[in-house]
């Protein structure tokens, strides 16, 4: 695999072993030392434990994304360990919710603050280690499916993945003079792929009967369903979306010299879901060709 991220050091936010492992792992495939965040210190421990019997190097921090003090302690560490940034994946955020009619004040904005002011946060005391160490850097935060079109029963989740991609552009006008540039990605319920999960039999958020993210609602009699609960055709046109494992490619390149002028941008990689007009339906699995096999990364 070429190391084309060779001597740059990544810090990841919120490296669950879903998304987070996986874009980690990309990173450090394609030559980074990785820096891996999370609220959970088993978590972040783990994420590293996975690169490290791939043959990779990280280090696990501790912190709360929405605690200042905390992130610029975490950023302090690795800059005192390595020297400097490279590449800032802000991905800590809570999945998950309830709809408009059912969602709290209390988990509404701990929901907005993990992403929003947490994404903040890192940006800007990373940016400005960069800035300081005139380091052309890349920043990519990560937004959701639901940041760009609707589900019910994840108001507060649609909230700050909208909002993440509106910060990323002002961002991205911010930083452009010192040669930083800020992206998103948007992935669209990936399917897992970390070994600590498939053993679990952690199933994808798409399969099944009713498969979704977001909380149901109350059972007053005036409620009406918000949400179909049958067995539903496939719906995406390529017959998936993908993997943590392809939206760790796409980052790794998006943090790469290839990539040296977008900035501003969104990345979405999922079968083309998001493509895909709400009156069409794909074709049923049996009769896809289907994506070429996934590049393994362990």
């Amino acid at each position: 695999m070429e190391q084309f991220l060779e001597k740059r050091i990544a810090l990841v936010t919120g490296a669950g072993p879903n998304i987070g492992s996986g874009i980690a792992l990309a990173l450090a495939a394609y030559g980074a030392t990785v820096a891996c965040n999370d609220i959970d210190l088993d978590n972040a421990e783990a994420c590293v434990a996975r690169l490290e019997r791939n043959g990779y190097r990280g280090m696990a921090l501790q912190g709360d994304v929405t605690v200042e003090e905390e992130v610029a302690a975490n950023v302090k560490e690795v800059l005192d360990t390595y020297g400097k940034i490279d590449i800032l994946v802000n991905n800590a955020a809570l999945l998950g919710g309830k709809g408009v009619l059912d969602e709290t004040a209390e988990n509404f904005a701990r929901a907005v603050l993990v992403s929003g002011l947490g994404t903040f946060l890192y940006t800007k005391h990373v940016a400005r280690s960069m800035c300081e160490r005139q380091i052309r850097g890349s920043i990519v935060c990560i937004s959701s499916s639901h940041g760009w079109s609707a589900s019910p029963g994840v108001v507060a989740y649609a909230f700050h993945k909208g909002g993440v991609n509106n910060f990323v552009r002002a961002a991205a006008m911010d930083l452009a003079p010192y040669g930083i540039r800020v992206n998103s990605y948007t992935p669209t319920a990936p399917t897992p792929d970390n070994p600590d999960l498939v053993q679990k039999n952690v199933p994808p958020i798409l399969s099944g009967r009713g498969g979704r993210i977001g909380g149901g609602g109350g059972d007053e009699p005036w409620r009406r369903p918000t949400r179909f609960s049958g067995d539903r055709p496939p719906l995406v046109p390529m017959g998936t979306t993908g993997t943590p494992t392809d939206i760790g490619h796409c980052v790794a390149w998006l943090c790469s010299d290839y990539a040296r002028l977008i900035t501003g941008c969104d990345f979405v990689v999922d079968g083309g879901a998001r493509a895909k007009n709400f009156s069409y339906m794909p074709a049923p699995m049996s009769e896809l060709l289907g994506p070429l096999p996934v590049v393994p990364l362990e």
